[in-house]
Formats: structure tokens, sequence, C-alpha cells
């Protein structure tokens, strides 16, 4: 197992403190703020451990309410709102200096048989035809951006293999979409909420920047302030995050200083397994 996905179950792996009550950390990295992918991650890990695992969660719907600070442990409080035959709800707030900082919503729900369909999954080249990351940090990297080469030239826990890379290079894609080959850089443990959360990790992850690439820019630039303000994810069918899933994004919209963009999560297979949506706030800094 790498490194980076050890850490990254650590991170995942919250304290109990008592029922209903755990405390999370955050990597030391230098950060300014905490990545909102680890809070969605942990709060959905808060949630989990007060359900029985035969039923696992199905939809979660979050708001970033303050920046979190990486520097101080964050308390995430979990309200058992309703224990149904069927359903199972949970309210998750996440806490720094004696505010909230983070609030979900996540829902549980045992599987029942039914009707069935899906979306089916775009025709793009595989990852294995894409440039690896030591690829492109040998061929790309130089004539990409700083802010971009320096996150590919750190080790992270999940793998990135964007299909239409040339936008980091300015190109500019009319139809609003971005495909981006996704896994952990280690296996990971059989147990299902464990994909699970480290999909609500991962799924923070280029979302946001995706309402960027009608405009040929990326929320790496300088002259741009970006923050998620709302998240949703909803979980189909089973999967595991260390196999290869294709993350097929767009964004319908972008006004007001806010875009918005979508996600559908499928597996190798074409097998549609999560879909996430987010709004976030894209604002261009004054005098930039």
């Amino acid at each position: 197992m790498s490194t980076a996905v050890q850490e990254l179950l650590n991170i995942l792996d919250l304290e109990p403190l008592d029922i209903n009550l755990f405390r999370g950390r955050s990597p030391q990295v230098g950060w300014q703020r905490v990545f909102g992918g680890q809070v969605i991650g942990q709060a959905l890990v808060a949630a989990v451990r007060t359900v029985d695992a035969s039923r696992p969660p199905h939809s979660m719907h979050a708001y970033f309410l303050l920046p979190g600070d990486p520097k101080v442990p964050i308390i995430y409080d979990v309200d058992r709102m309703r224990d149904g035959k069927s359903f199972t709800t949970r309210r998750v707030t996440a806490r720094q200096h004696g505010h909230p900082i983070f609030s979900m919503l996540v829902s549980f729900h045992t599987d029942e048989p039914g009707l069935d369909h899906q979306a089916k999954m775009p025709d793009v080249p595989g990852p294995e035809t894409l440039p690896s990351e030591a690829e492109v940090r040998e061929k790309i990297l130089p004539s990409m951006p700083d802010p971009v080469r320096r996150y590919y030239e750190r080790e992270r826990p999940i793998e990135l293999r964007p299909v239409e890379f040339d936008r980091y290079l300015g190109k500019k894609y009319p139809d609003g979409k971005f495909h981006v080959w996704i896994k952990t850089t280690g296996r990971l443990p059989d147990d299902p909420a464990i994909h699970q959360c480290v999909l609500a990790y991962a799924s923070d992850m280029t979302l946001l920047d995706t309402a960027m690439v009608v405009h040929g820019r990326t929320l790496f630039e300088k002259q741009f302030m970006a923050a998620s303000l709302d998240h949703a994810l909803w979980l189909h069918r089973p999967f595991r995050a260390d196999d290869w899933l294709l993350y097929a994004q767009d964004t319908p919209n972008m006004h007001g200083s806010r875009g918005f963009a979508r996600g559908l999560i499928y597996t190798r297979d074409g097998t549609l397994v999560a879909s996430v949506t987010q709004e976030g706030l894209v604002r261009e800094r004054r005098g930039s």
C-alpha cells in the first residue's frame, strides 16, 4: 500500500469521543484550508459508524459553511434523525473553533428488487491509452502552469488521468465536458464502506474546475478564487475505489460568480455507480 493511501485511510479513521461524537484530523501539508473532499469523506465515516453495515448509504447532501482550519481537529457530531424499516437518516455537523463549518444529511437504504436502468457510459479512451502520471511529469508538466505542476508533483492517494488534459494548456471545450479516470494509488481493504468513503473524498476532486472548461481556464490560475458551496453524492451500485473509475463531468451553468458542475461515475465495464453535483464560488480577484 502506498504511503499516501495509508495516510488517507488514517485520515478517514475517526477517533470516537463519545456516542455520536467523533474527531478527525487533517494532513499537515501546508494547505491554507481543509480540502472539501476530506470533510465529506470524514463526515460520511461518522454517519456510517452509527448505522448497521447491512444498510449502506445511498445519498448525501452537504453544505460548506466556513473554511476548515487544517491546524486543529474537526469535531463531527451525528444526529440520529430517523431509523425506519427501510431508510435511515443521519445529520452530521462538523465544528471547529466553536462554530459549524460543514453540514451533511446522509440517507441509508436496504437494497430492494425493482426496475433497473442507467445512463450509458461515454465512449472515451481507456486509462492505459492516456499518459501515466510518470509520463505527465516528464513530458507534459514542464509546459503546464506552476500551480498545476506542483499539484501533480506531490504524492497523492488518488491517481488522476484526464482525457482532455490539453485543457490545462488553454484549450476550450465548448460542450463543457471533462472526463477523468480515477483510482487510489494502492490497494484498499475489502470493506465496502471504505470504498464509499474514499469515493466521497475523491468526488470533490476536479469537479468545480470543470466549470472552467468552456472558457479554456482552470482554477489553478492565480486570478481566480474558488470555494465549494455545496455537494451532493448518490451511490447507485457496488464498486471498488482502487479500480479505475471514469468520472464523466459536465458544466451546465456559470453565472453570478457561481459555477455548477455534474458528474457520473462508471466502472470500467460501463456500470454507473454514482452521480455527483456541486455548485461553487468562482470569483475573479479584483485587479487581476
